[in-house]
């Protein structure tokens, strides 16, 4: 099986492009058309989980394959047993440790119970969903949740309280839940989250009004950080992704009440946005999104009508000047060997950056051995590598593994 290509190269500090980014529609989402779903990535497959349509809530999940570009039904939340686990506004997030992914979904709301703290772990191999330790904080729905080393992150959202800025981990390993700092934007629901660099990231919402304020969370010192401002209109219901070092925010209900379709790209670097293509499919809100091998996919939503379209986005660019260096990186994809060859300039270090931005392995330059990288390692699937030379100079680039 190969996996799609998605290539980028890049200098830190700058990153002009050429190229273009496109849309494709695939196949619609199984199952009645739908808001407000639950969905993660599972490796090469994306997961879709509940939701809300014109009759009820729902809990049922579908996986998607990008390869047969198709939708399969698998087990739905709590199995044969899980009547009643209905719901929608739910956190859905996945966890891999030690080479192995876990999807998850946790709190949201249900048919006669408007906020909820259970946590519900999806094993792919087995199919099977198990309950995990309830959530410690209030109930609530719309809340968000981002991954970063392992450990995910849930917080803000609506509770009995009303708004809420709270924030807690979750860490698989131990099946256990623990406080951090609250987030320091105001309180809200319906905001957006993604993990990049080792970070989580916030922004949007609506806290009696529409946000576009932008915060990253570094784990490492529990500090919330004030980043540049989102710049399309402030919404809440919107969806994101994120594909190192770049993330992607669209869609959702604008502070005008209107629904959007317009998509905006965050450069971890230069802390930048960049406005992008439009969805081609109608505006809407409340809809999902997840990233597979550097592929974001958009579909589901609502904008008066519950919506059961997908698409695919493809992020292309071109190659960026590195003052005069030559950079190749190859075979891409690879098998088990990745080779790196720089004439100009001398390398200080590598860095191995898997599809969550989580730094898997750093490579100095006295270790290289004819700047041969050794993949077999590492499982199937997309990874960065990041080259620092001793001049400082940065170069960047995405590469599959086979």
């Amino acid at each position: 099986m190969r996996i799609l290509l998605m290539v980028f190269f890049g200098l830190l500090g700058s990153f002009p492009t050429i190229g273009q980014d496109y849309w494709e529609q695939k196949d619609s989402v199984n199952g009645p058309p739908k808001a407000s779903a639950s969905a993660f990535s599972l490796g090469s497959i994306g997961m879709v989980v509940a939701g809300l349509d014109e009759v009820e809530f729902k809990r049922k999940s579908y996986v998607y394959s990008p390869f047969q570009n198709d939708w399969d039904e698998t087990t739905s939340l709590g199995g044969a047993f899980g009547d009643g686990l209905q719901r929608a506004s739910a956190c859905g997030f996945s966890v891999e440790n030690n080479g192995v992914i876990k999807g998850y979904i946790a709190l949201g709301q249900a048919q006669t119970v408007p906020y909820l703290n259970d946590l519900w772990e999806f094993d792919p191999v087995t199919e099977a969903w198990s309950q995990k330790a309830d959530f410690i904080g209030q109930p609530r729905r719309q809340a968000v949740a981002f991954v970063v080393s392992g450990k995910a992150y849930v917080g803000t959202g609506e509770g009995t309280a009303g708004l809420l800025n709270d924030f807690y981990v979750y860490d698989n390993q131990t099946n256990t839940w623990g406080q951090i700092a609250d987030f320091e934007g105001t309180a809200r629901r319906q905001a957006i989250a993604f993990s990049l660099a080792g970070n989580g990231f916030i922004g949007t919402g609506d806290d009696g009004t529409k946000r576009n304020d932008f915060w990253m969370y570094n784990p490492q010192t529990d500090q919330w950080i004030l980043k540049a401002q989102f710049p399309g209109m402030a919404r809440s219901g919107a969806c994101a992704w994120s594909n190192y070092p770049t993330a992607f925010v669209g869609t959702g209900e604008g502070s005008d009440y209107s629904y959007l379709k317009d998509l905006y790209e965050y450069n971890y670097y230069t802390n930048s946005w960049a406005q992008r293509a439009n969805l081609p499919g109608p505006p809407r809100k409340n809809a999902i999104a997840f990233c597979l091998n550097g592929v974001g996919y958009i579909g589901t939503g609502y904008n008066n009508e519950f919506l059961d379209d997908f698409y695919a986005y493809y992020q292309l660019v071109g190659v960026n000047e590195i003052l005069g260096n030559e950079v190749s990186i190859y075979p891409n994809p690879a098998q088990d060997f990745v080779y790196v060859h720089s004439p100009n300039e001398v390398i200080q270090s590598i860095l191995i950056i898997n599809s969550l931005g989580d730094v898997i392995q750093e490579i100095k330059g006295n270790q290289l051995e004819k700047q041969l990288l050794n993949m077999q390692q590492f499982p199937s699937g997309s990874y960065h590598i990041s080259v620092e030379f001793q001049s400082s100079k940065t170069f960047q680039t995405t590469f599959s593994k086979l």
